[in-house]
């Protein structure tokens, strides 16, 4: 049989699916990969080679709304789809699950199945100065992803509430099956617990974004500065092309006032975990956040939202604290009681171990997507 993964960011292939690619491996599946920036040479290409995975370089462009460029990418996959003829076809983020499924429709994929890793910037934030952006994309986004999801054969989600919404919006119609995921999982033989640094430490990683709560965390991080000028706040991130992505800048401004350390987009994020003692991530809505997983393997507490996605990581008072989206007050509040109470970061930092092990591994979350889909 057949395997077509079709992503739109691929870097992101290999630490995102790479155990899943080698799970279908294992069970006699032959991958195919389908996602931009794969060229010849290039070392996305190389390492998935390397792993005995066909690849194919795909024009697509994750952000913009150009009707032309997302045609090509509609019809450039379904031209491959007909020739390397996939048994199955499975599309994550947006433009993916759009336009690969509707190309699988197209070109007759006998399986067809989305996942659903988050709803983007077109659903999160209201704020009044994008409003009417926001909404125009959100009403666009809505009727693309009904159009291509009425002809999938099931739909996975990383969190139950993304799965209400679409529900409840009428963008998966009602004849078509779904089940909820616990993300992407994380490998927890490679994120092992390491010892807590001996003061406190907190860290963000992720693009930065508007979304993700990154103000809200640098405004955290000035007013405790202000009064524990020994508490580290560390960033670990890069400027993404998004509408709502932070400007240059914004981050210089930050570096320069001398309240976080920025250390930029890292290939590897296990060292800047063991260097915290919790993991921070304000974001205002998720599919399930891959780096609150990994921070948990790892044994740290966490901070993050009472928002879709977020909230399914953390068990409030138990793991780490859920604060409400955008409230700087509650999160500057949680890290001085955490500050305060250092015996709390060592046993929530225990729970998200534990946690991570029987909810998160992605062994668990690959054998449940393959059993959905029919393959295990």
């Amino acid at each position: 049989m057949t395997f077509l993964l079709i992503a739109s960011f691929a870097d992101s292939v290999l630490h995102f699916r790479g155990p899943l690619i080698d799970a279908l491996q294992a069970r006699g599946l032959v991958v195919h990969v389908a996602a931009p920036d794969l060229a010849q040479g290039s070392m996305m290409r190389t390492q998935l080679q390397a792993r005995g995975v066909m690849v194919h370089d795909i024009p697509l462009q994750r952000t913009g709304m150009n009707p032309l460029a997302d045609l090509r990418t509609l019809f450039h996959l379904k031209r491959l789809m007909r020739t390397i003829g996939p048994d199955i076809a499975l599309a994550y983020t947006i433009k993916p699950v759009i336009y690969g499924s509707l190309a699988a429709r197209l070109a007759r994929v006998p399986r067809r199945y989305a996942l659903i890793t988050g709803l983007g910037y077109a659903f999160t934030g209201n704020d009044s100065s994008d409003r009417s952006r926001r909404g125009l994309l959100r009403s666009l986004a809505q009727r693309l992803y009904r159009l291509a999801l009425g002809g999938v054969h099931k739909v996975l989600f990383q969190n139950p509430d993304d799965e209400a919404l679409f529900r409840k919006l009428g963008i998966l119609p009602s004849t078509t099956p779904s089940f909820v995921v616990n993300g992407s999982g994380v490998d927890v033989a490679a994120y092992n617990v390491t010892p807590l640094p001996t003061s406190p430490s907190f860290l963000l990683i992720g693009r930065l974004l508007g979304d993700k709560g990154v103000r809200e965390y640098v405004e955290a991080a000035r007013r405790i500065h202000a009064m524990h000028p020994q508490v580290r706040f560390t960033l670990v991130g890069w400027i993404d092309e998004n509408p709502d992505a932070i400007t240059q800048q914004e981050l210089a401004q930050w570096i320069a006032e001398g309240t976080l350390e920025f250390a930029g987009r890292l290939s590897d994020v296990r060292p800047a975990i063991a260097a915290c003692s919790v993991y921070v991530l304000p974001s205002y809505r998720e599919g399930t956040p891959r780096t609150v997983l990994e921070a948990m393997a790892m044994g740290r507490a966490v901070i993050t939202t009472d928002a879709p996605g977020c909230r399914e990581t953390v068990t409030d008072g138990d793991n780490g604290f859920l604060v409400p989206v955008k409230s700087v007050d509650a999160l500057v509040a949680t890290m001085r009681r955490l500050i305060d109470e250092p015996a709390l970061i060592e046993r929530m930092g225990r729970r998200s171990r534990e946690i991570a092990e029987y909810k998160y591994d992605v062994h668990k979350v690959n054998q449940s997507m393959l059993v959905q889909m029919g393959i295990a």
